[in-house]
């Protein structure tokens, strides 16, 4: 039984705790919310005892565990903090804004012999897998270009917080869900070489209404674009083409296939709990059973081209991704 503290019970928190309940191993026992008084019948609820601070959870030796789902803003001070105590990390993405600052993170962690598990959830939907399981097998021969879109229609809700803030959410759609497109075409392509971004703002808002576009170079020569736009209907969509075919995901469970000479062919994959997916994978790293699948080296290198999109927004000319 892995005993856990969670900080931050907002709606993503909240989520990670009805999730873990499908998780045995992972016992969520404590929780940090500032907002103690909205937070007061989830706990209840739920068995979790309400802490005063991180530093209470992680001076308890009764907890192995902390689940961070907090802004980035916080996270290097408290995964540090949670490495030198001991404790097992899970953290919501994005881990931090700055390569530089995921990869002090990690290098804490890596010393302190504990996991720095980075929760981009939408690697475990079963379309993303079975595509990365295409391209890997060669099915659709070189790949030559990927093609990623994320909109969600979050910034019709948005009037106040951490998304409208240039400091905590810049780069438009591209902070919040564009990570999630541009982890799922690292994780295809590996580490990017350049990149040129563009963010246009229709009105300030709120709600805020801007686009963000990406081209990028990556190191093994293949192109890809993406966009991300807060303010459309949610719209998925991760499309690589290779010399032999391409394949196209548009949700968790749905890809189509095109192959020359062929009608373009469906799949759909049985639906899969996806958050309940990465604890259990965030569980076998702190057994030792299996590294959590999202590598240290794809969460620099998202992070690497997301600096240089930023910089590339800023100065309307392309960037070089550390």
């Amino acid at each position: 039984m892995i005993n856990c503290a969670i900080a931050g019970l907002g709606r993503w928190g909240r989520a990670l705790v009805e999730a873990a309940r499908h998780e045995p191993r992972l016992n969520i026992v404590g929780a940090i919310e500032p907002d103690v008084i909205g937070a007061r019948d989830f706990c209840r609820a739920h068995g979790l005892r309400p802490a005063a601070s991180l530093e209470e959870v992680l001076a308890s030796p009764e907890i192995d565990a902390v689940l961070l789902a907090t802004p980035h803003s916080l996270h290097k001070t408290q995964v540090i903090a949670a490495a030198a105590a001991g404790k097992q990390v899970f953290c919501e993405k994005p881990l931090a804004l700055r390569r530089t600052d995921a990869a002090e993170m990690f290098a804490a962690c890596r010393k302190a012999g504990v996991v720095l598990a980075v929760g981009h959830n939408r690697r475990f939907w079963p379309s993303m897998r079975a595509l990365r399981g295409i391209v890997a097998s060669g099915e659709l021969g070189t790949v030559l270009h990927v093609e990623g879109h994320n909109s969600n229609e979050n910034s019709q809700g948005i009037t106040a917080g951490w998304r409208l803030s240039p400091e905590e959410s810049p780069g438009g759609g591209l902070t919040g869900a564009g990570l999630h497109v541009l982890d799922g075409i690292v994780a295809l392509l590996g580490p990017a070489r350049q990149v040129y971004a563009r963010l246009a703002r229709r009105e300030a808002g709120p709600p805020p209404l801007d686009t963000a576009m990406l081209a990028i170079e990556f190191v093994n020569g293949v192109s890809a674009t993406l966009a991300t736009i807060r303010a459309t209907p949610f719209y998925w969509r991760v499309h690589v083409f290779g010399t032999k075919g391409s394949a196209e995901v548009l949700d968790e469970v749905t890809m189509v296939l095109r192959k020359s000479g062929e009608a373009p062919a469906t799949v759909r994959y049985p639906a899969l709990d996806t958050l309940a997916a990465e604890l259990s994978a965030f569980a076998d790293a702190v057994e030792g059973r299996h590294p959590f699948p999202v590598p240290e080296a794809d969460v620099l290198a998202t992070l690497g081209v997301f600096e240089a999109a930023l910089r590339s927004m800023q100065t309307a000319q392309p960037v070089a991704c550390q």
